[in-house]
């Protein structure tokens, strides 16, 4: 009986350690909140790069030693991919909704849609003011949700009545430069209205969390889609557009004061003229995460609580990925197409990851480290890596929607041939809205008829009809809808400009693949390769602080997953 007794003991044992092993949740803290950040360009390359080192730059070794911290106790998906279109409106509201463009109406911060109205007052960056009858037909509208709608786009802080220097929030957006609707009395439709369905954002806020987020213009408040500004506890968007301005107080994590502009020789009528500059501009953001840590508002001025999400995205590594400064005679980007990079887009890498390094410092000085789950992702790529491949198309040839405008196919807001428009969507992309869908098929006539090659309009593929409303809603239904999409050969893109080396917004592998590392100390580290999308980021993030997935509208209604092989609970 005693020799039963002991082998039973022992089977126990056994079976308990074995189930120790394998469930890795035993004592772990549970997640209480999430940081959020978007590395914009960022591809699952250049972490592999960063956190590994590549022999031939920074003397071999690692530049990422905060991000490879993470990525020991993390799981990195290697095939994730972006929205598309990729551009950074589209992507940051797959993040936060779960949702592709067909379901959000979101394609293009510069996008059309044939249901709504001109401005009353026209934008800062040219969309033209125009008539808007209540209850009558919309004559439709290039829609505009960037730089151009705030009050002052030359400033820091957009303009908002009594903020502070750099302060740039809701109340920087004029709502006179704003779309209008005429089935509801033509009143303006703000950044959050323009979203179709609700984001994590709302969900959070709405089950009793608290939400902050900081971005690059004040339009980006459409995060906010779902119950409105409301869903914002804490919200900050300078804006990165606005003219170059000494910053007191504020020191890059990489030692750069911004006391003076550190940078004079740059353009300073943006902060994305500039390697150094674009940094400062970054910092910004970088302490009001850091503020937010320690249960105070983006300035830092006011004690409140911590967030239950909170988060930003970073340009510095777009800029570096695609900026030539002629200034300084500094050039960006990739030295091959293994995504070596250049000294000064290996600069933008070291500030990120010190910017990382400083949040970990201070998630675990207050204690809040091992609830904290951080989501690593990026709104979009940066196409091409490989340097060779660049073509600024319309230098020597044209774009699809020039031909178009020609043809007098598209609408004046959005035509090329408006001397004073906003212009049409084109990066390396070509979103193509008619003024009559039925000439659908005679404008791709025109467009298979023009050269593929440097003198034509580069052309890889046309996406319309069927091949279109496969992914997409019929534009003769939806009217967000693109009528054309043409994706062109890789490296082109539709830019005169000589100071750019890549452009996003595409479909190509350097678009759309993108860093996605989740990472808690709880978590084993692990390498997925299965294809994910940046979509899934939203009901994972809900799932990890128990909130059900299915609150998200898009959940429902595109079935998107959580993602796989994370184990949180």
């Amino acid at each position: 009986m005693k020799k039963a007794r002991a082998v039973l003991s022992l089977v126990i044992a056994c079976s308990a350690a074995s189930a120790l092993a394998q469930d890795n949740s035993w004592g772990r803290e549970p997640i209480k909140r999430v940081l959020l950040i978007s590395v914009d360009g960022m591809h699952a390359v250049d972490l592999k790069n960063c956190i590994n080192g590549i022999s031939t730059i920074n003397n071999g070794e690692p530049y990422c030693p905060a991000l490879a911290a993470l990525s020991k106790t993390g799981v990195n998906y290697v095939a994730a991919s972006t929205s598309k279109p990729s551009d950074s409106f589209p992507g940051l509201i797959a993040i936060v909704t779960g949702g592709s463009p067909a379901l959000t109406g979101i394609y293009y911060d510069v996008a059309y849609a044939r249901n709504l109205d001109a401005p009353a007052q026209t934008t800062g960056n040219g969309l033209a003011a125009g008539p808007c009858t209540p209850g009558a037909a919309p004559t439709g509208t290039t829609s505009e949700y960037e730089e151009g709608i705030d009050i002052d786009q030359t400033k820091v802080n957009g303009g908002a009545p009594g903020a502070a220097l750099t302060d740039g929030g809701i109340a920087s957006i004029d709502p006179k430069r704003l779309i209008r609707d005429p089935r509801r009395g033509c009143s303006p439709v703000y950044p959050w209205d323009f979203v179709r369905t609700n984001t994590i954002f709302s969900v959070i806020h709405q089950a009793g969390g608290y939400t902050a987020w900081s971005d690059k213009h004040p339009a980006y408040s459409a995060v906010a889609a779902g119950i409105g500004p409301a869903a914002l506890d804490d919200f900050y968007g300078p804006e990165i557009n606005s003219n170059v301005i000494a910053l007191p107080g504020v020191r890059t994590p990489t030692g750069i004061s911004c006391e003076t502009i550190p940078d004079t020789g740059a353009d300073l009528t943006a902060w994305t003229n500039s390697f150094q500059n674009i940094e400062c501009y970054d910092t910004l953001k970088v302490d009001a995460v850091l503020n937010e840590i320690d249960g105070k508002n983006h300035l830092g001025t006011r004690r409140t609580r911590v967030p239950t999400i909170l988060g930003m995205n970073f340009q510095a590594v777009s800029v570096g990925q695609k900026l030539v400064e002629k200034g300084n005679g500094v050039t960006g980007g990739y030295l091959d197409a293994a995504g070596t990079p250049t000294a000064a887009l290996l600069a933008e890498f070291k500030f990120v990851d010190a910017s990382f390094a400083a949040w970990i410092r201070e998630l675990k000085a207050t204690g809040l480290y091992d609830s904290t789950l951080i989501v690593i992702t990026a709104k979009h790529g940066q196409s091409p890596i490989d340097p060779s491949r660049y073509v600024g198309q319309t230098i020597n040839g044209t774009s699809p929607v020039t031909l178009l405008s020609n043809a007098g196919y598209i609408p004046f807001s959005e035509s090329t041939n408006n001397p004073t428009g906003i212009g049409p969507t084109e990066d390396d992309v070509s979103l193509v809205w008619l003024k009559n869908s039925a000439d659908t098929d005679a404008s791709v006539k025109i467009l298979e008829d023009a050269p593929s090659t440097t003198t034509g309009i580069g052309l890889g593929q046309i996406y319309y009809g069927p091949s279109l409303s496969l992914n997409y809603n019929d534009p003769t239904v939806d009217p967000r809808t693109p009528d054309i999409i043409v994706t062109p050969n890789v490296g082109v893109t539709y830019s005169g400009s000589k100071a750019k080396l890549s452009e996003h917004g595409g479909f190509a592998h350097d678009d759309t693949n993108v860093v996605m590392l989740l990472s808690n100390p709880s978590l084993q580290a692990k390498t997925v390769s299965s294809e994910v999308g940046t979509v899934q980021v939203a009901p994972t993030i809900l799932k990890a602080l128990d909130i059900n997935p299915w609150e998200l509208y898009a959940v429902r209604e595109e079935g998107t997953p959580v993602l796989p092989d994370l184990d949180l609970k």
